[in-house]
């Protein structure tokens, strides 16, 4: 929620430093390990991976179709190139992909339909795509607050490992809650 609200405000000229943001990276990122390591200890790779393309699918939506046809912009303090219109691509691509997903044995998607219904696997699917375009919007804050483009150079032309895992990060523990991977 702390991280929604800061993406809401926007405010892009704070200090880049700040130790609030510092300590819960810490917890959040090993929330994020934590369950993606539970749930392939008890559902499996396929399922991990059906979860990650979850907000492959999304992000990759969002990119095409808000270069595509994007005209209003979504969080122009934050980060000037991402549009409504692709993040509701992104958000019905993580839709589609649970649709699809949910008729693989042992996807993420799947097990969203067998507990929820596919009527309440949809609407959480559109969540967890909402989920993902802040974690992405939230880290294009933390670097324009730093000034810097990248978040490392381990990884050239993608912006860094931060941006490998940003959307994941408020993802995962929604979609163990979701899934009914603890019951």
């Amino acid at each position: 929620l702390a991280v929604t609200a800061a993406v809401v405000r926007g405010r892009a000229d704070a200090p880049p430093a700040s130790l609030a943001w510092s300590l819960f990276s810490v917890p959040a990122i090993l929330a994020a390990w934590s369950v993606l390591a539970l749930m392939y200890m008890a559902r499996g790779g396929w399922f991990v991976v059906s979860l990650l393309a979850l907000v492959w699918v999304a992000d990759i939506a969002a990119y095409f179709v808000g270069r595509a046809i994007g005209k209003r912009k979504l969080a122009p303090r934050v980060s000037p190139g991402k549009t409504v219109e692709g993040a509701v691509a992104g958000i019905l691509g993580a839709v589609a992909w649970v649709w699809v997903s949910s008729l693989w044995a042992n996807s993420f998607g799947h097990a969203l339909v067998e507990r929820w219904s596919l009527g309440l696997a949809l609407p959480a699917a559109a969540l967890l795509g909402a989920l993902s375009i802040v974690g992405d919007l939230f880290e294009s804050l933390l670097k324009r607050r730093a000034g810097r483009k990248d978040s490392s150079a381990l990884l050239p032309g993608h912006g860094g490992v931060y941006d490998r895992i940003d959307a994941i990060l408020p993802v995962a523990p929604f979609a163990l809650l979701l899934s009914g991977v603890l019951t």
